[in-house]
């Protein structure tokens, strides 16, 4: 009998028209603080990534480069978290074995994700969280069928060359007194 696995619904991304705009929306009105922004090397887009749960890296996430043709609202992506690379593994073959062929398992240094689309064409992401932090936008392809030790000892080697590389608790202490200076 195989356990069931439920990914849980934890942040999303939004393609725009105006990301200085939208910024200033979800940073002024809705409190959100900036925790990352730069340009997307596997997505070519300007990302600014922004929470307000020092524990989850981005809760929000703007992309740039919305067609000003578009009639209606873009979803850039639909995120749901895992508990572990196993769990990430045994989703990864469900998808493949529903039959959807374009995924792309991205490591982002802080996160494993795999992006595939839905029926309609949205993108959805089921990720795993890394104890690790390296500056964001950050994506390269990994290989979600190799062992756990390995994909984590590439993962390590991989953050390690990164100059804002540090402890993920390390992120989120900033984070929480970046909060804590803007609420006092």
């Amino acid at each position: 009998m195989t356990t069931q696995v439920r990914p849980q619904l934890t942040h999303m991304g939004i393609n725009v028209y105006d990301i200085k705009k939208m910024e200033e929306f979800y940073t002024q009105v809705l409190g959100l603080v900036v925790t990352d922004r730069g340009r997307g090397k596997n997505f070519k887009a300007d990302l600014v990534f922004m929470s307000v749960d020092p524990n989850t890296h981005h809760q929000v996430a703007l992309a740039s480069g919305r067609d000003p043709e578009s009639p209606r609202s873009t979803i850039n992506q639909i995120s749901f978290h895992l508990d572990t690379l196993d769990e990430l593994r045994v989703m990864y073959l469900k998808v493949k074995e529903y039959g959807v062929e374009a995924l792309k398992p991205l490591n982002h240094g802080v996160s494993w994700s795999v992006y595939f689309f839905d029926p309609e064409g949205n993108t959805v992401e089921l990720y795993v969280d890394s104890p690790w932090y390296i500056a964001q936008p950050h994506g390269d392809l990994f290989d979600p069928a190799l062992p756990t030790e390995r994909i984590v000892a590439d993962t390590l080697a991989m953050c390690q060359d990164d100059p804002k590389f540090m402890p993920i608790e390390q992120f989120r202490d900033g984070v929480r007194a970046q909060l804590a200076e803007e609420r006092s």
